[in-house]
C-alpha cells in the first residue's frame, strides 16, 4: 500500500433524477452506501454536507463513458456536476471512469434476490459503492489515484 493516500472519500454516481453517494473509511478498506440524494437545486449542498460529515478529503464522481471509451449523453452532465461540486465544496474532485458500475450494481442486487423495481431506490448508492471501491483498488494497486483531477472547475462548467 505504498502510494495509497489515507483519508475518507465519497463516491458519487450522478443520474438525471438521483445521485448515489457512497463513502469509504480513512484506510480505504471498504466502500459502503450512504444515501440517494434527489437531483435538484439542493443536491450540491447536500453532498457538501455529507463530505463534511464524513470528513472526506476527496470526491470521486463517476464519468459515464461508452464501452468503447467515448462520451455519452450523460458525460457532459457529469463533468458539469463535478465542476460545480469542486467549486462549491473546495474539495478535490476526480472524474473516475464508471463504465459498468450501474450494470454491476444491478447484477449484484439481482444476485441478492432483489427485483429491478425494488432496487430502484438503492441502485444509485450501490453504483457509487462500485465506482468508489474500484478507485480505491486502483490506487492501492498502482500507487496512483484513479481518474482525472478537476484542476480548474471553470474549465469544465
Amino acid at each position: 500500500m505504498s502510494g495509497f493516500r489515507r483519508g475518507a472519500r465519497l463516491g458519487i454516481d450522478v443520474g438525471k433524477a438521483r445521485i448515489g453517494v457512497a463513502r469509504c473509511d480513512p484506510g480505504g478498506l471498504l466502500a459502503v452506501p450512504v444515501e440517494t440524494v434527489p437531483r435538484n437545486e439542493a443536491s450540491i449542498a447536500r453532498i457538501g454536507a455529507l463530505a463534511d460529515e464524513y470528513d472526506a478529503f476527496e470526491l470521486l464522481v463517476g464519468l459515464p463513458v461508452s464501452l468503447s471509451g467515448g462520451d455519452t449523453a450523460s458525460t457532459d452532465d457529469a463533468r458539469s456536476f463535478a465542476a460545480e461540486l469542486a467549486s462549491a465544496t473546495g474539495r478535490a474532485v476526480r472524474m473516475v471512469d464508471e463504465r459498468l458500475s450501474t450494470v454491476s450494481a444491478h447484477a449484484a442486487l439481482r444476485g441478492a434476490g432483489r427485483s429491478q423495481r425494488s432496487s430502484r431506490r438503492i441502485v444509485d448508492q450501490v453504483a457509487a459503492v462500485v465506482l468508489l471501491q474500484q478507485a480505491i483498488d486502483v490506487e492501492k494497486g498502482t500507487g496512483t489515484p484513479a481518474g482525472a483531477l478537476i484542476t480548474d472547475p471553470q474549465e469544465l462548467a
